[in-house]
């Protein structure tokens, strides 16, 4: 391998080695601080206001995003423009996250002032103890010392990756604090694919229902078949409940005098349904296992009850389930 390749790597395992070592001091370092900022957040009527100025911002902005995103409402606010302006958007019930390495960043200096002057609570998010960031705030988390993983001990580098490594640590502790879901989780992710794998069967299912009554003869058995196109039909009895269900393959075994027959006697009894409740994934699976395309929606699978919906395996596809 050429001097050219080893280098790099090198570089890069020296990086990622030292921001590893920092992590380890920080996870080490904390206290009782760290729990009085997560009780002071859990305890707030507004928002989390996270600001922050160069890359101590770009910090911040990820770390409202991930408290928005699991049950805990945040916006980040840049320094500068909350000097033009901006302060209007921290309201008492607030709570401001401040960022600074050094504690000093001049640029927050009104924010400091603005939440001192209206009595909103402040953690700060420094490294140094004696910093104007951490003598006024309400909580101080300290970054352990550590070197900046750039050898030049001026890029933000290890400071910013402990920065990140601390928000997750606050975000996830709020979660668990307030037993945030996987369903709560899909609420703020609708899209992409975990928001599909968190669907539920109640939201794709169709309501308007291919049902048939039990003595309805197989001429309009079919009728209904077709204009539903769902390739099959449901069978109803006494109170609407659902008795059976008439799929492709109950046509091929009657087709020797279908149109003399009715619902009931060509039916499959007690189909397999599954409740509106229910993971989309868990209702492919049971398609998947009994090979059908088309499953009933019951709000439990004792005989008696009525359907409440159907749901079709293209209905899976268009949601990105499958």
């Amino acid at each position: 391998m050429t001097s050219s390749t080893t280098e790099p790597l090198e570089i890069a395992r020296r990086v990622i080695g030292l921001e590893a070592e920092a992590l380890g001091l920080l996870a080490s370092s904390l206290d009782g601080s760290f729990t009085k900022a997560v009780d002071l957040i859990l305890a707030a009527h507004g928002r989390v206001i996270v600001s922050g100025m160069g890359k101590s911002g770009h910090i911040a902005r990820k770390m409202a995003a991930t408290f928005a995103s699991t049950g805990t409402p945040a916006q980040f606010v840049h320094p500068a423009e909350a000097s033009h302006g901006d302060l209007g958007m921290m309201l008492k019930g607030d709570v401001v996250l401040m960022l600074s390495n050094s504690g000093e960043t001049p640029e927050l200096a009104d924010i400091v002032a603005h939440t001192r002057r209206f009595e909103i609570p402040l953690i700060g998010i420094a490294s140094r103890p004696a910093s104007t960031l951490l003598r006024a705030a309400d909580v101080a988390l300290v970054l352990p010392s550590a070197e900046e993983a750039c050898g030049t001990g001026v890029v933000p580098t290890t400071s910013t990756t402990m920065m990140l490594a601390l928000g997750d640590a606050l975000a996830v502790a709020l979660m668990e604090r307030r037993a945030f879901t996987p369903e709560h989780f899909r609420v703020f992710h609708p899209g992409g694919k975990l928001g599909a794998r968190l669907t539920k069967v109640r939201d794709l299912m169709h309501t308007d229902l291919p049902l048939i009554a039990a003595d309805c003869p197989m001429s309009e058995a079919l009728l209904a078949i077709s204009r539903y196109g769902f390739g099959v039909v449901g069978v109803t009895g006494l109170n609407g409940a659902l008795q059976g269900i008439i799929t492709d393959g109950d046509l091929r075994r009657h087709m020797d005098g279908l149109l003399s027959l009715t619902a009931a006697q060509v039916m499959t009894s007690n189909p397999r349904s599954v409740a509106p409740d229910v993971l989309a994934e868990v209702a492919l699976a049971i398609m998947n296992d009994r090979k059908i395309t088309c499953v009933f929606v019951k709000q439990a699978p004792e005989p008696g009850l009525p359907a409440l919906g159907i749901l079709h395996i293209h209905d899976l596809l268009r949601a990105g389930v499958v």
